[in-house]
């Protein structure tokens, strides 16, 4: 690699729940299931536990949205996509922060790249980005596989989570010539440390307490969205 080939471009990445929305994107679709009728009082039940679990950092995130993928086998995924853009246009646009907006706005003014990566479905993820005038080649998020139009059951690994966030978002600097180094990351979550360490500028959003501590205890940047 010559010096004219090195990676100059700065990226700005931000992820989705609690950051760019004030809300859990799965919690809130569970909300509008259940007052659609859609919902059995038993699946909304699981759906509160495990993200219980989950902020008590005792849920094993991957394994778990696994056996969702799982119980998706057979679904159109034309249907989903065609749920999710309603879902997004009636309820999920109105949790989208002004301050997240306004983040995004300052990033692109700066000629930045900005990227939203998320461990969340791409559906949801793609409604969002979409919104905020990213491009498809900006959205890094979790995949379900797809035969025939249909869902197989099976999750598209790595699930852009933790490490696979972090390998996602190496994967994206590759591509668009970006460096890491001089980029940012904005999220709320201590799950995303190996990506907050990779980065030249981490930003915590409105930070889960071990994150806050951890932000503190570095000198990383603490904001509020919402």
């Amino acid at each position: 690699m010559n010096h004219s080939d090195q990676p100059n471009a700065i990226a700005a990445f931000f992820d989705m729940d609690k950051t760019l929305l004030s809300a859990s994107s799965a919690v809130l679709m569970a909300r509008y299931m259940r007052k659609r009728g859609e919902l059995a009082w038993r699946d909304a039940m699981r759906a509160l536990s495990a993200m219980l679990r989950y902020k008590m950092g005792r849920l094993d995130m991957i394994e778990t949205t696994r056996q969702i993928v799982r119980e998706f086998a057979g679904h159109s995924e034309a249907e989903r996509i065609a749920y999710t853009r309603q879902w997004f246009q009636e309820h999920l646009i109105d949790y989208v922060t002004e301050e997240g907006r306004r983040w995004v706005e300052g990033h692109r003014r700066l000629g930045h790249r900005v990227a939203l990566i998320t461990a969340s479905p791409n559906y949801t993820a793609a409604e969002l980005a979409g919104h905020l005038g990213m491009g498809d080649e900006d959205v890094m998020a979790t995949r379900f596989e797809v035969a025939h139009g249909r869902f197989t059951g099976r999750l598209l690994e790595p699930m852009i989570y933790g490490q696979g966030k972090l390998d996602a978002a190496r994967a994206y600097a590759a591509a668009h010539a970006v460096d890491l180094r001089r980029s940012y990351f904005y999220t709320d979550s201590i799950a995303d440390l190996p990506l907050l360490e990779m980065v030249g500028f981490p930003v915590a959003v409105n930070p889960d307490r071990r994150l806050r501590h951890t932000a503190l205890a570095r000198g990383w940047s603490v904001v509020n969205f919402y």
